[in-house]
């Protein structure tokens, strides 16, 4: 058995079949030839399967068995729909036009009744159906566009009731193409057809439009409400499928609030299948876009929508613009859903019952359903979701233990071998881990060290502080018996050294008597060491320089143990607590010394008289940042104080040469270290030491001020006062500025530089890795990972962007899309800085499909800060998903036949780009642009803007498309002289154009659409009349080199007689007027 591909981490749902429906359909004899399934429909009691011979058969879903059978003597079923909110109700409509809603009366157990009946659709075919969400009420509607409603009359409000029904059928429209899909809730009837889709209020008789284009084919559309999270309360929404793998998504209110782009995020691999039927597939190599039309919209599950063609299913989680699966399914005629469960009707016959789980759920499904193979498969294509451990709730080790012991040797060799992988690669569930999180939660917080201890920051006076002393007791003693180790192994080394120079020997009994003593292993013992000490120093994070005593250091021998050489080596070491000490002090001293300074600097710069003195403030400002360098950014941290003051101690205790040895090799780190920080500042997110709150706010807003007013470009001043550059300044001092304001400069005053953003990202990386959202951002589930970061409202700009930019290096352009959730408080010019061109162009497309129609325009001018921001945009959406120039230019760069219909990918935000308000200048250049690029609908409509309309003649007759003659998209002459030279520029562009395409095309719309002389008299014959129009054609001397057509001529004819007759009409109107007034005069 070959190796079984690996699902990428992004699938983590699937669409399983658990379920055999095809013994269901032989008992029904429902797979026959001459006998088939024509529709179905689903509610949780029943299933109702329509038959081709006129029969309802109503399926009881638990147990799967038959519970009744409707038969119809008018034709064969077509539609059938279940009543949601009353299950003892059931809509059919036949193949004759016939609408019949049937009372199952099964509470009663009484027989079925019809309780209404509608002929309206008569010799019409009804194509969909759809019940009132509150109402006994049936929507259908037809081949023919027409829409009504039923009434159903209930037996259980008895006769009298059903008397007070005087309208039970009632025809609500017509719409102007066949309906392919109804949809109700609240109110709203949501109608699509062929060519758009409509909104209906049933209450108040109203009727809208949703969206201006229209279309042509099936596409469906749905109702989407919004009952979860933290969209819970808020009006539902519509989807409407559109051309090109688009949806629309629209207000309640019909409004299009902005269009869902699943093209290119199809271009992926499709899901396998999970069935028993055969084994799943998956081909990584299949990543093709997709255009496809969605005949069909369902709400499905929780906040999905789905859609289906004939090979292949597809959901979509459309509040985050994500595919979430789709998978192939052959020769899919119609699906029903019901929750997460959706039965498929195919071509052929047969059904199939899919449901739609999350990989852990379906493992542990097949694992109770004993389908040990395929449930093997499964954990081995999908390990990504397997291996986490949140997956042990449902999927323990002992589980997959015992899967391994089902399945044969002899068949199944290689597939156990991979399931031993994915059982290698496990995450067990770690309740001690979770528990000691509990634990600590009491408390204020805590982080994770590098050791994986858990560093707790504890409240004053709580039990944690015992705790916390404890442990730092026995982590000192542990310490204290580490460094009794080392300084018997230096001392062996230092008895070594003294063999071979003559020296005297120390022989110590005090060792361990270990038979060999390698190199390695003292480095490992001492790299415990340095663990165990940095998690002392960093427990005691109050104190800055860790007090030498005696109690840490080696004690001296028993008698017994003999050893006068060892006391002598603990006699050369006892002065050295008391040097380290004293430096202490002094450095301390020192400190206090600096910080004092600081505090005056500061003091100095909150005078008035310096703040509102611009030369003052900047002079000021100059002189108080190396008061700051000397008070907070020590030469080293008080951990390397420490570390580098033990290791001169146990030098202390070599021979002169290993010192010397060693000083060598200090001086060649110390030598390399300044070469490493000249290259890169280190980067401080926390305070060095603790600073007065009073002080630390002052300082964050002269630090804040000084990067905001941009010193770092004086070299004057670099070079007297040692004043470092911007970038490591803001690595050095990241701990004192305001990380809002920080952000705005970066993208505002340093843009040109851009290490100065990449070291902000860094620090705020750093500041957010302790987040709990970081977590479920490397799982890499997105959904989850948005849904968390809805959850932290509000929001903090720099701590959400830091988020974000994780979330962009997994996901790339699926995590930018859906980015505008976070509009305003994430910015463009943030996405601009993280993101690549093409990524940030689809994030601004779907920003600004995201409003309604009328708001785009005056947004997206909102949105141009600066000005210059408008071309820039312009030309990457003129060079990303555009055609090619050769396609659309010639080579001497003029436009090319029919160019202007090539698709342009971000064609929406080009158009609202071009119709800003702009000045003369950023006009004539965004025009030169359109036109080097082949924009030519925005070139002309630049032209006629800056009133060069020969210009924009000329490209429409090379265009040669007659539809650019009119508004609003074109330009329409206004003056016979334009009209004249539109007339010459036609005939030299007609000479020009190549024979292929004068004479390629036979179809009639086709002549009719071309910019010839012959179709421009006609426009100008429709304008100003017949006679002018000739005249005209012959003032450009054009009238005796062409001849009218016969189709010209009788349309020049008839507008010659209209005009007589209107002017009849007129004159005698005006007469009967004027008799009419003479009459009132008299």
């Amino acid at each position: 058995m070959p190796m079984l591909p690996v699902v990428p981490e992004v699938q983590s749902h699937v669409l399983a079949e658990f379920d055999c429906l095809d013994p269901l359909l032989s008992a029904l004899r429902l797979d026959s030839g001459r006998l088939k399934c024509t529709c179905l429909a689903v509610s949780r009691k029943w299933l109702a399967l329509g038959t081709s011979a006129g029969g309802l058969h109503l399926i009881q879903r638990e147990g799967w068995k038959q519970r009744l059978i409707l038969t119809h003597k008018e034709g064969s079923i077509t539609q059938v729909s279940c009543c949601p909110h009353d299950e003892d109700f059931i809509a059919v409509a036949t193949s004759q036009g016939l609408v019949v809603v049937w009372e199952l009366q099964l509470e009663r157990r009484g027989r079925p009744e019809r309780v209404s009946v509608s002929w309206e659709h008569r010799g019409q075919t009804v194509t969909s159906l759809c019940w009132d969400t509150a109402a006994l009420r049936v929507f259908a509607g037809d081949k023919g566009g027409k829409v009504s409603f039923l009434r159903a009359g209930s037996s259980k409000l008895g006769k009298v009731g059903s008397a007070f029904v005087i309208f039970p059928v009632q025809t609500i429209t017509t719409v102007d193409s066949r309906v392919v899909q109804l949809g109700y809730l609240d109110g709203r009837l949501l109608v699509s057809s062929l060519s758009r889709c409509y909104l209906c209020d049933t209450e108040r008789e109203k009727f809208w439009r949703v969206g201006n284009k229209e279309r042509d084919g099936e596409y469906g559309a749905c109702f989407f409400p919004l009952s979860r999270g933290v969209t819970a309360g808020q009006p539902p929404l519509l989807y409407c499928a559109r051309p090109g793998s688009r949806v629309w998504e629209a207000s309640f209110s019909g409004d299009v609030l902005s269009t869902h782009q699943f093209k290119q995020l199809l271009a992926i691999p499709p899901v396998p299948l999970i069935s028993y039927r055969s084994e799943p597939h998956y081909n990584p190599a299949q990543k093709s876009s997709q255009s496809i039309a969605f005949p069909r919209l369902l709400y499905f599950g929780d906040q999905n929508l789905l859609t289906w063609t004939d090979s292949a299913i597809y959901v979509f989680t459309p509040q985050s613009g994500q595919v979430l699966l789709w998978t192939e399914v052959k020769d899919v005629v119609e699906i029903a859903v019901y929750r997460n469960e959706l039965f498929c009707l195919h071509g052929d016959g047969h059904m199939s019952h899919l449901s739609l789980l999350s990989v852990e759920r379906c493992v542990d499904r097949l694992l109770r359903r004993e389908a040990w193979s395929l449930a093997t498969t499964v954990c081995v294509m999908f390990q990504h979701a397997i291996a986490p451990s949140r997956s042990r709730k449902s999927i323990p080790i002992d589980r997959l233990d015992h899967l391994r012991s089902q399945l044969s040797v002899t068949t199944h060799l290689d597939l156990i071998g991979q399931l031993e992988e994915v059982v290698a690669k496990l995450e067990p569930l770690d309740s001690a881990s979770s528990s000691r999180r509990s634990s600590i939660s009491s408390h204020e917080s805590f982080n994770v060290l590098d050791c994986g201890i858990y560093r707790v920051i504890s409240r004053r006076g709580s039990q944690s502080d015992e705790e916390t002393s404890s442990l730092v007791s026995q982590s000192m003693l542990e310490e204290e018996r580490l460094k009794e180790f080392s300084f018997v192994q230096e001392e062996e080394e230092q008895q070594q050294q003294g063999a071979e120079h003559g020296k005297r020997q120390v022989k110590g009994s005090f060792h361990l008597p270990m038979s060999f003593c390698p190199k390695h292993s003292r480095i490992a013992l001492q790299a415990v060491r340095d663990s165990v000490s940095s998690f002392v120093k960093k427990t005691t994070e109050k104190i800055n320089t860790l007090q030498m005593n005696s109690d840490l250091w080696p004690r001296p021998p028993d008698s017994k143990d003999g050893g006068q050489g060892h006391v002598e080596a603990v006699a050369t070491t006892a002065p050295f607590p008391e040097d380290v000490d004293h430096e202490e002090c002094l450095d301390q001293g020192n400190a206090e010394t600096d910080l004092q300074d600081l505090i005056t600097a500061t003091e100095k710069i909150q005078d008035p008289l310096v703040l509102l003195d611009p030369a003052c403030l900047k002079e000021t400002l100059q002189e108080w940042i190396p008061v700051l360098e000397r008070s907070e950014i020590p030469s080293s941290s008080p951990e390397e104080l420490t570390k580098d003051g033990q290791e001169e101690g146990r030098r202390g205790e070599d021979s002169p040469q290993q010192n010397g040895g060693q000083e060598d090799q200090r001086e060649a780190q110390d030598h390399h270290i300044p070469d490493k920080a000249s290259t890169e500042e280190n980067l401080r997110v926390w305070s060095p030491k603790p600073l007065p709150p009073d002080l630390q706010a002052h300082l964050t807003q002269l630090a804040t001020l000084y990067l905001e007013l941009d010193y770092f470009g004086d070299p004057v001043v670099q070079k007297e006062r040692g004043v470092v550059e911007v970038n490591a300044f803001l690595r050095r001092f990241f701990f004192l500025l305001d990380q809002e304001r920080v952000r705005r400069m970066c993208l505002l005053g340093y843009g040109d530089q851009p290490e100065v953003h990449i070291s902000f990202m860094e620090a705020m990386l750093e500041l957010t890795q302790s987040s709990k959202v970081v977590e479920v951002i490397q799982k890499g589930d997105l959904l989850k990972s948005l849904r968390c970061l809805r959850e932290l409202q509000p929001w903090s700009a720099p701590m959400l962007l830091a988020h974000l930019h994780r979330l962009y290096e997994k996901h790339g352009e699926l995590a930018v899309r859906s980015f505008t959730q976070f509009y305003p408080t994430i910015l463009p010019s943030d996405i601009t800085a993280m993101a690549k061109h093409s990524h940030f162009l689809a994030y601004l497309d779907n920003l600004v499909q995201s409003w309604a129609e009328e708001q785009r325009l005056s947004f997206l001018g909102s949105l141009l800060q600066p000005e210059t921001l408008r071309q820039d945009w312009l030309e990457l959406a003129l060079t990303h998903d555009a055609p090619q120039k050769s396609d659309t230019l010639t080579t001497d760069g003029q436009p090319r036949w029919h160019s202007h219909f090539f698709s342009w990918g971000y064609g929406r935000l080009l158009s609202l780009l071009i119709r800003l308000p702009a000045d003369l200048a950023s006009k004539q250049k965004m025009a030169e642009t359109c036109r080097s690029h082949g924009y030519w609908t925005g070139y002309v409509y630049l032209c006629c803007e800056l009133q060069r309309r020969t210009e924009a003649f000329s490209t429409i007759c090379r265009l040669d498309d007659m539809s650019l003659l009119e508004e609003p998209s074109g330009m329409v002459p206004q003056t016979m002289d334009e009209w004249k030279m539109l007339l010459q520029l036609s005939q030299q562009c007609s000479n020009s154009r190549p024979p292929s395409l004068t004479n390629g095309g036979s179809a009639a719309d086709h002549i009719q659409t071309e910019v010839t002389p012959e179709n421009l008299v006609l426009r100008l014959a429709r304008a100003v009349g017949p006679d002018r129009a000739l005249g005209a054609l012959q003032e450009v001397g054009m009238q005796s080199d062409m001849e009218l057509g016969p189709h010209s001529t009788l349309v020049c004819e008839l507008l010659r007689v209209a005009e007589k007759r209107q002017r009849a009409l007129i004159q005698t109107m005006l007469e009967r007027c004027d008799r009419f007034l003479w009459s009132q005069h008299a």
